[in-house]
């Protein structure tokens, strides 16, 4: 069974035109999880809060995903992709080589609320072509699992497989347990596992993990929750690492400090997508 062995609370931070939200990777506290490079919640009430949305901006070098709890989001991009991301929807975006998109939140009846995890490629891949993989709530599949539903984004979990195609080995569950419910979930050995719990709390590896509580599991080949009297729901992660050199810097992700000076130059010159 493996064991926690960090974990650690989002911090407030803004991004965009001023969306104000959590940053849970990606932070001081935890840089990153190989190749899991930020994990974002996002979720008010308040429209001020969030309505300026994400403008135009550029990406290179990675990709990016956006899972919606609450509300909706529109987007564009400048490859031609449009279209509007709702509740329950998953929005996968490939960078790659470059891209230049805009997230604009719409007013909807009660809150805005999900996730965005940026996911690093390793060099071979970070100048693939551009590309987007918009997935309705109705094509992703769900599986019970005796006191646990599991929503599989993508990989495998329990013979079901996620619509989603990832240019790396990657998994991404929902796992909605219900009061006091368990979860045994096996998972590679090879890979870097995380869970994020975004309603309710669980216990794992002998702690109590509550609502926005990111833990890190390493070792072994399972990991084991057991969910408190209010049910939870927990984002759970695992991926081959790519063991690469990262080098960041706002929208960029490359291995080199010289290919992130070359991405800011491409955008500058307006080659960035070329």
């Amino acid at each position: 069974m493996r064991r926690i062995t960090k974990t650690v609370q989002g911090m407030p931070a803004t991004d965009g035109a001023g969306v104000k939200l959590k940053r849970v990777i990606g932070t001081p506290a935890l840089d990153l999880i190989d190749p899991f490079l930020m994990l974002d919640e996002f979720g008010s009430d308040d429209p001020d809060s969030w309505i300026a949305g994400f403008p135009d901006h550029p990406h290179r070098g990675f990709e990016t995903v956006t899972i919606m709890l609450e509300g909706r989001v529109r987007h564009g991009d400048s490859v031609g992709n449009k279209g509007v991301i709702e509740a329950g929807d998953v929005q996968w975006m490939t960078a790659g080589r470059g891209i230049i998109h805009s997230e604009m939140p719409e007013r909807a009846e009660g809150r805005l609320r999900g996730f965005q995890l940026w996911l690093n490629l390793p060099a071979a891949l970070k100048m693939t072509p551009p590309r987007y993989q918009d997935t309705p709530a109705a094509r992703i599949p769900e599986v019970d699992v005796g006191e646990t539903r599991l929503r599989v984004i993508t990989g495998e979990a329990f013979g079901v497989k996620g619509p989603v195609e990832s240019l790396i080995p990657v998994r991404l569950l929902q796992a909605r347990l219900q009061a006091g419910g368990a979860l045994d979930l096996p998972l590679p050995a090879a890979h870097n596992c995380f869970g994020y719990v975004y309603e309710g709390e669980v216990a794992a590896d002998g702690k109590t993990l509550a609502r926005g509580t990111l833990a890190v599991f390493e070792g072994g080949d399972r990991i084991a929750l057991r969910a408190g009297q209010a049910g939870a729901s927990v984002l759970l992660c695992d991926a081959m690492p790519i063991r690469e050199p990262v080098a960041r810097y706002g929208p960029f992700v490359m291995n080199t400090r010289e290919e992130l000076m070359r991405a800011f130059d491409d955008y500058q010159r307006g080659v960035l997508t070329a």
